[in-house]
C-alpha cells in the first residue's frame, strides 16, 4: 500500500480522498492556491504545498507545479479527484513517467474514452446499442448534410470534454442553422452529431475493474434531473428499471468497460429511450463521479478506498454475486449560485453554516463557517446524500435535511431543490431528461445581457437556454 498520496484537487472531493487515505493509514499531501490557504482540505491534510495564485490555470491546472509538488514531497501516488486534471491523459502519463502511481485508469484508456468518436468506434464492435451518429464535422456545410443523414432531431456534441458542456439540440434545419451562426468555433473544436432521443432517462452505471481483468458493476444511478445538461439531483437505484432491465444495463456497462480494457473506477453512461425501453451508449467517464456517494450508501462499498487499493495493485476482494443493494439514495448538489437570477455565481464569505445530520444523512463538503466561496473555482458547496428504506422514505429524509441545512453569506440552489422535491411529477417518479425544462421553465429561460458579458458569451448563453437538451 502507498505511504503518501498527493491530492491534485480541492474542495469536497479533496476532503473525501483525505478521509479514505486516513482509514488506510496513508499520509496525505494537499495542494492549494493562494486563495485556498485556509481551505478545509488544507487543514485536514498531513502536509500542504502552495502551487500558485488564485487563478485556476496558474494553480490547480498548473501541471508542472503539481507534479513538482508530488516529486518534492516524495509522494508514492497522485489522486486527481474529478474535474480539473482527472481526464487529462497527458498529465496522467507525466505522473507515471515520473515514477508516481496515477490513481485512476491508464493514460491510454483516458485518451481513448476521452475522444467520443474514438470511444464509439472502439465499443461499437461489441454490439452495444448506440444512437445513430456522424463522423467529426469539418464545416457548417458538412454539418447540415450530416444532420439529414443522422435524422432530426439531432444533438451536436463536442468530441472531447465532458460534463454535458457544449451540447445543443436541433429539431430541424432552421434550428441547426441558427446554432451554427452562434457557434462560431465549430471548425476550431471537433463536433459530431447523434440522433436525439426525445423522451429519455439518463442512466449511468458504476463499474469497478482491477488490474487483473476482473470487471464488475455496482448498479445504476438515475441522473435525469439536469439543467443545461448539468446534473442537479441524482438517485440510486432508478425506479424506471425492472430487475431484468437492471441486469441488462449492468451487463452492457461491464461489456463496454472490457472492450476498452478498463481498470480502476469509472462510469458508463446510457440514455434509456422511453419509447422502447432500450439503452443507448453515451460515453465512459474515466474518473470518480461527483455522485459516487449514492452508490456507496446503497452498496456499502467505499469507491475512493477501492480506487486507491486497485492502484496499489490489489485485486478486487469481492465478486459480482457479493454486490447487494439496500434501500434508496438521493443526492442534492448545493451550489453557491442564485437560481432566481439565471444561476449567477454567488461567491462570498460564509458567516454561518449548520450542517444537516441525523439518521441516514451524509454531508460531503469542503467548506465551513468563516471560509470564503471563491469566484475562481467550481461553485459546489456541498452534497447532501440521504439513504432511505425506499424512495418515498428517502424523499422525506432529504426534505428534513434541506430544511436543517442553513448557510448565510452566499446564495445557494437550496430553493430549487425544495421545489423539485415538492413537485408531484418528481414524487411519483414521472421524470425524464426534460423535467426541469418542462416543469420549471423559469430556470432555463434565455438570459439578458449582463454587465461585462461579451457578445460571444451572450451568444453561447442563448444557445444553452434555447437549444440544450
Amino acid at each position: 500500500m502507498f505511504k503518501r498520496v498527493l491530492i491534485a484537487n480541492r474542495g469536497e472531493i479533496a476532503v473525501r480522498i483525505i478521509r479514505a487515505c486516513q482509514e488506510l493509514d496513508i499520509e496525505t499531501i494537499a495542494v492549494y492556491s493562494d486563495a485556498d490557504a485556509d481551505a478545509l482540505h488544507v487543514r485536514l491534510a498531513d502536509k500542504a504545498v502552495n502551487i500558485g495564485p488564485a487563478d485556476a490555470q496558474e494553480s490547480y491546472l498548473n501541471k508542472e507545479a503539481i507534479l513538482n509538488a508530488a516529486i518534492q514531497t516524495k509522494a508514492d501516488a497522485l489522486h486527481p479527484g474529478y474535474g480539473f486534471l482527472s481526464e487529462d491523459a497527458d498529465f496522467a502519463e507525466q505522473v507515471t513517467d515520473a515514477g508516481i502511481t496515477w490513481i485512476g485508469p491508464m493514460p491510454e484508456t483516458i485518451r481513448l474514452v476521452g475522444d467520443k468518436d474514438i470511444a464509439r468506434a472502439s465499443i461499437m464492435p461489441s454490439g452495444i446499442p448506440m444512437a445513430k451518429g456522424s463522423n467529426p464535422l469539418n464545416s457548417n456545410e458538412e454539418a447540415i448534410r450530416s444532420a439529414k443523414e443522422v435524422g432530426y432531431p439531432v444533438i451536436l456534441k463536442p468530441v472531447s470534454g465532458g460534463g454535458g458542456k457544449g451540447m445543443c439540440v436541433a429539431r430541424d434545419e432552421e434550428d441547426l442553422k441558427n446554432i451554427l451562426k452562434l457557434l462560431v468555433d465549430i471548425t476550431k473544436e471537433k463536433y459530431y452529431f447523434e440522433h436525439f432521443i426525445e423522451r429519455s432517462r439518463h442512466i449511468e452505471v458504476q463499474v469497478v475493474a482491477d488490474n487483473y481483468g476482473e470487471v464488475l458493476h455496482l448498479g445504476e444511478r438515475e441522473c435525469s434531473l439536469q439543467r443545461r445538461n448539468q446534473k442537479l439531483l441524482e438517485e440510486s437505484p432508478s425506479i424506471a428499471l425492472t430487475q431484468d432491465m437492471r441486469n441488462r444495463v449492468g451487463a452492457l456497462a461491464v461489456k463496454a468497460a472490457k472492450s476498452v480494457h478498463y481498470s480502476n473506477i469509472g462510469t458508463v453512461e446510457f440514455l434509456l429511450d422511453l419509447a422502447d425501453n432500450e439503452f443507448y451508449f453515451m460515453e465512459i467517464n474515466p474518473r470518480i463521479q461527483v455522485e459516487h456517494g449514492i452508490t456507496e450508501v446503497v452498496t456499502g462499498i467505499d469507491l475512493v478506498r477501492t480506487q486507491i487499493c486497485i492502484a496499489a495493485g490489489e485485486s478486487l476482494d469481492f465478486t459480482q454475486d457479493d454486490v447487494t443493494f439496500t434501500g434508496h439514495a438521493i443526492e442534492c448538489r448545493i451550489n453557491a449560485e442564485d437560481p432566481d437570477k439565471n444561476f449567477m455565481p454567488s461567491p462570498g464569505h460564509i458567516t454561518f453554516l449548520h450542517e444537516p445530520s441525523g439518521p441516514r444523512v451524509r454531508f460531503d463538503s469542503g467548506v465551513t463557517a468563516g471560509l470564503d466561496i471563491e469566484p475562481y473555482y467550481d461553485s459546489l458547496i456541498a452534497k447532501i446524500i440521504v439513504h432511505g428504506r425506499n424512495r418515498g422514505d428517502a424523499i422525506k429524509i432529504m426534505e428534513r435535511a434541506l430544511h436543517e441545512f442553513h448557510i448565510e453569506g452566499v446564495k445557494t440552489t437550496l430553493p430549487l431543490h425544495n421545489k423539485i422535491l415538492r413537485d408531484n411529477y418528481f414524487r411519483t417518479g414521472n421524470i425524464d431528461t426534460q423535467f426541469i425544462k418542462k416543469r420549471m421553465p423559469a430556470y432555463v429561460s434565455a438570459p439578458k445581457k449582463m454587465k461585462g458579458m461579451s457578445d460571444t458569451e451572450l451568444a453561447r448563453a442563448i444557445i444553452e437556454s434555447m437549444y440544450l437538451a
